[in-house]
């Protein structure tokens, strides 16, 4: 390695352990320019690189799925791409067990301080601006208390200070803090949180449950014929059978535990469909239900209440409807 090795330049973001435990995903890229002009802003947008297309043909266009077809490791990434500005991550915190607190530049510096100050923190660096940062730590001993909010991508502070990422791209400048901001900041008074924990449920507390519900995805009493359905069942579960908790990653709750499964599951798919749109295919919400229903028959065991009925539907095909009504960002 030589000093111009990003190893050695950012030594604290590749040496740290929370980025090891992430670095062999393959869900890395970088953070690039997309549009016609890139000296015109109107036209012009940042976005995740299909880094493959860009690394195999030289193409240069967005991500459009979040697996090896578009992303690569870490260690590719910082082989092929050494002089990189940034690195982008799609994080998914059920299956890293991480999540981010990334705070804006806008933020009172007294909150700023007061976020920088939490014990547990993994992982700080500054944001794109330089005027925020991102905070990686394991997820809070009181994740799973909310299950609503752990079904989110982003939970937002109700002024848009700060927000923790849960299942979304993170751009890591691989920035440290400078020492004396750090410095400061445990230095200060106790703030309104003492611990990550306390910091989630503040948050997760106020999560909603989404306007949408399952009886607004009409799935009919038959499954339908969907072009390629058998395949994209067999590429979900295949694709997500390595990230599923275990039962006992939920004290033997079952309603966690598949609501867990369904997520991993729900995210794959979807994944997958992007793959096929991309050849003219189109899929109705209830082509989506029963997808994911049929993938979850495969990977979640039997017990009495799926044979309960929600909605007029077997209880899991009414569960994958909810799944799928969920708005896929915000919060």
């Amino acid at each position: 390695m030589t000093l111009d090795d990003p190893r050695i330049r950012f030594a604290d973001f590749y040496a740290n352990p929370a980025v090891r435990a992430l670095a062999g995903a393959a869900r890395w890229t970088i953070s690039g320019s997309l549009g016609d002009d890139p000296d015109d802003p109107t036209t012009t947008r940042k976005a995740p690189i299909d880094l493959r297309a860009l690394l195999d043909r030289n193409w240069l266009r967005g991500a459009w799925t979040l697996d090896e077809q578009c992303l690569v490791v870490l260690d590719e990434l910082t082989d092929k791409l050494p002089a990189a500005t940034n690195t982008a991550f799609y994080l998914r915190a059920l299956t890293d067990g991480l999540m981010v607190i990334d705070i804006e530049p806008d933020c009172p510096p007294e909150v700023a301080a007061q976020l920088l100050a939490l014990p547990a923190v993994l992982y700080c660096e500054q944001s794109m601006s330089g005027l925020g940062f991102h905070l990686v730590t394991a997820l809070p001993d009181n994740f799973h208390a909310f299950p609503v909010a752990a079904g989110k991508r982003v939970l937002r502070e109700e002024h848009g200070w700060y927000e923790i990422l849960l299942d979304h791209w993170v751009t890591f400048t691989r920035r440290p803090p400078a020492p004396d901001v750090l410095a400061r900041a445990t230095a200060g008074p106790a703030g309104q949180f003492a611990t990550v924990e306390d910091l989630y449920a503040f948050l997760a507390q106020n999560a909603r449950i989404p306007s949408a519900s399952a009886a607004d995805v009409n799935t009919g009493v038959e499954a339908p014929d969907i072009p390629g359905g058998a395949q994209i069942v067999r590429q979900t579960v295949a694709g997500a059978r390595r990230r599923f908790k275990t039962l006992d990653d939920f004290d033997g709750d079952h309603s966690r535990h598949e609501f867990s499964v369904l997520g991993t599951l729900h995210h794959q798919l979807l994944n997958h469909l992007v793959e096929h749109m991309s050849v003219g295919r189109s899929f109705s919400s209830s082509d989506q239900a029963w997808l994911l229903f049929q993938a979850a028959q495969q990977v979640i065991p039997p017990r009495a209440k799926h044979n309960e009925r929600r909605n007029g539907r077997p209880f899991l095909l009414d569960r994958a409807a909810a799944m799928v009504a969920q708005p896929t960002s915000g919060s």
